[in-house]
């Protein structure tokens, strides 16, 4: 018999649960050693440190004794905790902010590849203003911090095993720019067998019939990642004090200088450890993790935590009117102090999957902002939505692309020309999935400083200079094929089937 996952939510474990649970232990841990047996010594040594934490997860997503969280006690977090972005910004800032600039340390997830953007290797790389990447972009932005400010910002990239290789051999081109560049890889954890719960690698290779059987672990693995790279302690012994983490396809988390100096000027007893920036809820964003206030600490409530019952109320925009974009500050000293004492605690997030063969199997992840609730003095920073632009598909790509963005040194931001500050609603069809599609449907990105809403379905094209404004819905119907002349202007039109185009 196998404890099966219901087994594990229905309460106390009995006598011969307990005893299924030290077995199914005992079982994995034979496995990983076996596993470890089949790699060379460098490679064992740093493996086995990933299995240490990865034992730790399983030992406790075996205790688990269904939802995380008890629903009655969900409160919405206190006023003062979640403070408004223009109070942080109504400070100002001092005469110099080199010396705050000095002990911050950039820090960008890049473990994810571009796979569901049609792309192979990592997704940083994928180009998306001017032939310039998520990295190309990142780094520009740096570069120019330290040059406007004379400071010494350094740029640190959790790599995974799946985007390590290829990132490095593209940051030799930034040698000559003004921004140290560090890397580090996250863990790499076996998959589990969802019948079995044992791993279902044969040795630590990752390729062939292993190409599956691994995977990064989740951002939260961050902690212990950087730990045990000794990037962190050599980061210390620089002087810095604080890291600004964000995902590296979130191309509106640039350092905010206001909350860099919010979190300098702080009493040296009153230092909020870990600042979460937040924004306010759209319907575009009702999976978002949430900040909630939870038996006296503040906590990140993500969907996967939450309880079936209660899925819809989580997703409602007036009962949590914030998420979390994941642009996270988070103090050195205090990841060391949790690291070395053991005692961050984030929640397993249970992630299954079908691979190719049918295989059903269980990654267990955790989210880098559940630690929120270990740190001291930890607040969330409510910023405008400015602060969250994140490019997950070609329907983010197109709006990135477009003249809704100028670009300058790096950085995005909205178009002065544009009247409303809201970014319009896109969504392409499968035909634009893969950016190299997407690409060739486009002569050019269409003029969209007054579009509001777009939807396109089927085999579309657009021609040069084409401008969309209002609502424009064009759908090709199955088998034909709609091609936007150049120059057309469609303001609030419906174009379907046979080429017809309606007043909307």
């Amino acid at each position: 018999m196998s404890l099966t996952v219901d087994a594990l939510i229905r309460g106390p474990m009995t006598e011969f649960e307990e005893k299924l649970r030290q077995q199914h232990e005992a079982s994995m841990h034979k496995e990983l050693e076996a596993l470890l047996a089949t790699a060379n010594k460098a490679e064992a040594e740093v493996s086995r440190k990933d299995f240490d934490g990865f034992k730790n997860l399983f030992h406790r997503f075996l205790q688990v004794k269904g939802p995380s969280v008890d629903w009655a006690k969900i409160k919405r977090p206190p006023e003062e905790s979640v403070q408004p972005y223009d109070r942080i910004k109504a400070k100002g800032l001092p005469e110099s902010i080199t010396s705050c600039l000095n002990k911050l340390v950039v820090v960008k997830l890049n473990g994810g590849l571009g796979t569901s953007m049609g792309c192979k290797g990592p997704k940083s790389l994928i180009s998306v203003r001017n032939e310039n990447t998520f990295l190309d972009l990142t780094v520009q932005q740096i570069e120019h911090l330290n040059k406007t400010f004379n400071a010494d910002v350094p740029l640190v990239l959790m790599n995974s095993f799946n985007t390590d290789e290829d990132t490095k051999k593209i940051l030799q081109k930034y040698t000559h720019h003004r921004v140290k560049i560090h890397t580090f890889n996250q863990s790499r954890y076996p998959r589990i067998n969802k019948e079995s719960l044992l791993p279902i690698a044969k040795s630590m290779g990752v390729n062939g019939e292993n190409t599956e059987a691994w995977y990064p672990p989740g951002h939260g693995d961050i902690y212990a990642s950087f730990c045990n790279s000794g990037v962190l302690d050599k980061l210390l012994a620089e002087g810095r004090e604080y890291i600004f983490v964000s995902n590296i396809d979130n191309l509106g988390a640039t350092v905010d200088l206001f909350i860099l100096h919010h979190l300098m000027s702080q009493p040296a007893d009153k230092r909020c450890e870990f600042v979460m920036e937040v924004t306010d809820k759209t319907r575009a964003d009702v999976k978002g993790g949430t900040l909630i206030q939870y038996e006296d600490h503040l906590r990140l409530l993500e969907i996967a935590q939450v309880p079936k019952a209660h899925v819809d109320e989580f997703k409602s925009v007036t009962k949590f009117k914030i998420f979390n974009t994941n642009n996270l500050w988070i103090s050195l000293p205090a990841i060391k102090r949790l690291q070395e004492n053991n005692s961050m605690d984030l929640e397993i997030i249970v992630n299954p999957k079908t691979l190719d063969g049918g295989l059903n199997v269980i990654q267990l992840e955790t989210a880098v902002g559940a630690a929120i609730k270990s740190f001291k003095n930890a607040m969330g920073v409510n910023v405008p939505r400015s602060r969250f632009l994140p490019v997950k598909t070609s329907s983010d790509l197109l709006l990135v692309m477009s003249n809704l963005y100028s670009l300058d040194a790096g950085s995005l931001t909205m178009s002065k020309k544009r009247e409303f500050p809201t970014t319009p609603h896109v969504k392409l069809g499968s035909s634009f999935t893969k950016v190299q599609d997407f690409l060739t449907r486009f002569e050019n990105i269409p003029d969209m400083l007054e579009l509001d809403h777009l939807t396109v379905s089927g085999d579309v094209t657009f021609g040069k200079n084409v401008s969309l404004k209002g609502t424009v819905i064009i759908i090709a119907n199955h088998g034909d094929r709609i091609d936007i002349p150049a120059g057309a202007m469609l303001e609030n039109k419906i174009v379907s089937g046979n080429l017809r185009i309606l007043d909307h």
